[in-house]
């Protein structure tokens, strides 16, 4: 009986210990890889940084200025180690020792004076596992930590932690929580300030100096004895310093700036077209964008002076700003109006508005696509077809004006009769080839910009002419990196040639005179060649100008929210451009349009479709100029 009872028992360790080295291999296996903690977000945030890295924008328990280990103060990195991990650069990832020093001191002080888990399993903790108390969330937080200080250096670890730890009033690592509560960089921080923020971690919104500064004020003390017990300061100065008082000036966390606020807003309305609502709502993303912040810093300072000084003369109250590069699409500003804290609605985005005269440039492209020569001739003078009755600016008419003209003059009955001979559907075609997502219907008012377009996707359109007709998506994303640090989505747009090289430097020869001598002569670049289009809708609710260098296509948009017409004119419009471009331009090489092929003789590249009206009617024009059968006020 004895040896059976032997055997069994023996048998029964056996079993115990195979099953628990079949549940340790099986708990081992299921920690996460670290490989990437070093770019690791926590959950629930969304950083968005501009093209040269700086953060724009954060929302979210988020970090906004990370720091390398080499340029925090060596004074806060002990101060740390001495009150959260004592013999930090001796565990192997749990400090047993520690757990037991930490449970007599605070049996002692009859408080937590001191915390049993190292800063690697705290790390593990804030990074991996949930605060849920139970045996298996510690045996994998040790785990965890062992598997961590194999894999990473002590100072990966230290810079992580000091990071990412948060140290209460909203600060998540040591130099957001520096300009929370002090206002100043982590380099200038005194020794009492290094403290104080050392003995946050344990209960960040209890020991908050911001909520209670006694409670600080007791536990920074701790601290400053804990670095005198390890020797790092003298009993002279831990006098010193506790008898000091606690000295605080308060700012907002940095995470809650918003640097380019439109640009932002435009940047999150475009995150679902390119992941999961799944991922978006788990969070933890950094968006790279292709914000250049200087020229936004000069949109938004155009926007709000265009607002406040030409507003105020002629009668709009908004205003909006797209910059864009023509070969690769990236947005490089976008102001979608003078203050966002007031008003977040984006208008470079959402404003549907009717585009006027800027949209007479894909009817003059389509035609000279099909083949028509800018000096082609049409009668300007009063004209109704099929009971439509377009009128020129000021209702005058020059009685025959070729193509180059009536663009660069902006003449409104030209551009109708050209719609008729290229045709509805061709021009429609085209322009949504080019970048118009808004629909277009097929209606004579079409070659007036009747139908409502937004800012940017008629930048994109004029980018298309800028970049020789190949039209590439306007975008705002480059990269969107995930919590773990995995690329999840990288831009890799691929232009198409919509309108061939010809008829666009053709048309973008006909936009220079539109600056040249015409109605854009306000957006007149001095040292380099510029083309665009003025607009205007009915009764001046909108004022237009869109315009493009080589490199750069920019356009800009000005009116009132609740569409009551102005009295101001487009030539504001692109003066506000002009002020743009010119500092824009200052670090940017002059470069010429393609030369301007030979008018005659081109194969056509677009089937014209005339409409076949049902009737047509032309007026006579008066000595004044204007339509003799129309009396005058």
């Amino acid at each position: 009986m004895k040896k059976l009872w032997l055997g069994l028992g023996f048998s029964g360790i056996t079993i115990i210990v195979i099953y628990g080295g079949w549940q340790w291999r099986k708990l081992e296996q299921s920690l996460p890889e670290i490989a990437d903690i070093s770019s690791y977000t926590r959950d629930g945030t969304l950083t968005i940084k501009a093209a040269d890295g700086k953060i724009i924008q954060q929302t979210g328990p988020a970090t906004r200025e990370k720091i390398k280990l080499k340029n925090i103060p060596p004074t806060l990195i002990k101060a740390f180690i001495a009150i959260e991990d004592r013999r930090f650069y001796e565990h192997t990832g749990v400090d047993y020792q520690g757990i037991i020093r930490a449970l007599i001191n605070n049996l002692i002080a009859r408080d937590v004076v001191q915390g049993g888990s190292t800063i690697t399993q705290q790390l593990a903790r804030m990074v991996f596992l949930d605060m849920e108390k139970t045996i298996w969330r510690k045996l994998r937080e040790a785990m965890l930590a062992w598997k961590m200080e194999k894999e990473l250096s002590k100072q990966e670890i230290l810079e992580l932690y000091l990071n990412i730890v948060y140290l209460g009033s909203g600060a998540y690592g040591v130099t957001d929580a520096a300009w929370v509560y002090f206002s100043k960089p982590i380099s200038e921080l005194t020794l009492t300030e290094m403290a104080t923020l050392a003995g946050l971690p344990p209960a960040p919104s209890q020991y908050s100096p911001l909520v209670n500064q006694e409670a600080a004020k007791r536990r920074r003390n701790i601290v400053l004895a804990e670095m005198g017990k390890a020797g790092l300061i003298s009993d002279k100065v831990i006098r010193m310093s506790i008898t000091q008082p606690m000295t605080l000036q308060p700012s907002s966390p940095k995470r809650l700036i918003v640097e380019a606020p439109y640009f932002a807003n435009y940047i999150q309305k475009e995150l679902p077209k390119y992941v999961s609502p799944e991922i978006l709502a788990a969070g933890g993303l950094t968006i790279e964008t292709t914000l250049d912040r200087r020229w936004q810093e000069i949109g938004e300072k155009v926007i709000q002076e265009a607002v406040d000084i030409d507003g105020s003369r002629q009668g709009f109250d908004q205003a909006a700003l797209v910059a864009m590069v023509p070969n690769t699409g990236e947005v490089k500003a976008l102001v979608g109006g003078r203050d966002f804290v007031k008003s977040e609605f984006n208008r470079a985005i959402q404003a549907q508005r009717q585009p006027g005269s800027t949209f007479k440039s894909f009817v003059y492209a389509a035609a000279v696509a099909a083949g028509f020569a800018p000096t082609d001739g049409y009668r300007d003078m009063p004209l109704t077809v099929d009971g439509y009755q377009p009128k020129n600016y000021g209702k005058k008419y020059g009685g025959w004006r070729s193509m180059i003209d009536s663009l660069a003059y902006s003449v409104n009955v030209v551009a109708v009769q050209v719609l008729m001979d290229v045709g509805f559907e061709p021009v429609i075609k085209l322009a949504h080839d080019m970048g118009i997502q808004s629909e277009i219907k097929a209606t004579y008012s079409m070659a007036l910009g009747s139908w409502e377009v937004n800012l940017l996707e008629l930048t994109n359109a004029y980018a298309t002419l800028a970049a020789q007709g190949k039209y590439i998506p306007a975008h705002g994303i480059k990269r969107i990196i995930n919590q773990n640090g995995e690329v999840i989505y990288e831009s890799n747009f691929k232009s198409e040639q919509v309108l061939d090289k010809d008829s666009t430097a053709i048309v973008t020869w006909m936009l220079e005179n539109v600056v040249k001598y015409g109605s854009g002569s306000s957006a007149y670049l001095y040292d380099r060649p510029v083309a665009g289009k003025t607009g205007t809708s009915e009764e001046a609710r909108d004022l237009w100008f869109i315009g493009y260098i080589p490199q750069v296509a920019t356009g800009v948009w000005l009116g009132n929210d609740n569409n009551d017409p102005t009295w101001g004119a487009s030539s504001t419009a692109a003066y506000n451009w002009q002020l743009f471009m010119d500092e824009v331009v200052k670090d940017i090489a002059v470069e010429d349009f393609p030369e301007k092929p030979d008018f005659y003789d081109r194969k056509p590249t677009i089937e014209a479709k005339p409409v076949q009206p049902k009737w047509i009617k032309y007026g006579n024009i008066g000595p004044d100029g204007r339509d003799a059968n129309e009396k005058n006020d």
